[in-house]
């Protein structure tokens, strides 16, 4: 579902009707949301909390698929990795409960979205909680029927942080002319070829896309994640304007 041109941004009230847990720190938040006016992939949105005393704290987190339509309006997902010390995570996974309101602002960003009607491949490559936004596109690619070429290379720590595991080895399987492979920085699952590291050049080189194919490359992840893979495209020939880059801080 496309916004409406220049919506104005407007706090709505959300409640929880549904958690789905991905991994021991990352949950996926199903979202009730009167007048949504709709969003795009790659998008994201605020959330804000307000304490019994009148203290407001608010967070951005990223769409995690298209909008559905629910039996008392428009649903959305997020999904939302615990943040040690954090003053919003910590609550939406640990306490947040069904039913429960919570006020949220969006959709938010314009430059990083992938749109069903663009043609040209796609490379995505992820850091860890940074496989939110490029599940949304790859939701979206199916949704659409697209059959534009998606390659995704997913870093993570070990074979336990994988988000959306199970539905991405069904895309993997089922999702014609979409590539995925992983990377894994402390330790690999048994059988996975080499030994684990952080990303750099060969891995960027053999899972993305030659340059002269004019890829559109989605990049999201840590600060340093992001832009280590940037610098890595461009100095393999990609334009600097074809690397979208989406980024959060270390402890993201």
């Amino acid at each position: 579902m496309r916004p409406p041109a220049r919506a104005p941004l407007t706090w709505r009230v959300a409640r929880l009707v549904e958690r789905r847990v991905e991994t021991p720190t990352a949950h996926t938040l199903v979202l009730e949301v009167p007048d949504w006016p709709g969003h795009l992939p790659g998008q994201h949105l605020d959330v804000r909390l307000t304490a019994a005393d009148g203290y407001q704290t608010a967070r951005s987190y990223s769409l995690a698929g298209p909008v559905v339509d629910g039996p008392a309006g428009p649903r959305i997902e997020l999904t939302v990795q615990r943040v040690p010390d954090g003053e919003v995570s910590p609550y939406l996974i640990d306490t947040y409960a069904e039913g429960d309101p919570v006020e949220v602002r969006g959709p938010v960003g314009g430059w990083f979205v992938w749109r069903p009607e663009e043609t040209a491949p796609v490379l995505l490559v992820a850091g860890g909680s940074g496989i939110v936004p490029l599940m949304a596109m790859l939701r979206a690619r199916r949704s659409a029927g697209s059959r534009v070429p998606f390659r995704l290379l997913y870093s993570v720590r070990t074979p336990d942080d994988v988000i959306y595991a199970d539905e991405l080895r069904r895309r993997a399987r089922d999702d014609l002319g979409l590539d995925v492979a992983y990377l894994y920085t402390r330790r690999a699952p048994e059988g996975w070829r080499g030994e684990p590291h952080r990303i750099g050049l060969a891995d960027v080189n053999n899972h993305g896309w030659p340059a002269d194919l004019q890829p559109i490359n989605y990049v999201c992840g840590p600060t340093g994640f992001v832009e280590t893979v940037a610098d890595l495209l461009v100095g393999l020939g990609h334009q600097p304007r074809r690397v979208k880059t989406e980024r959060f801080g270390p402890t993201g």
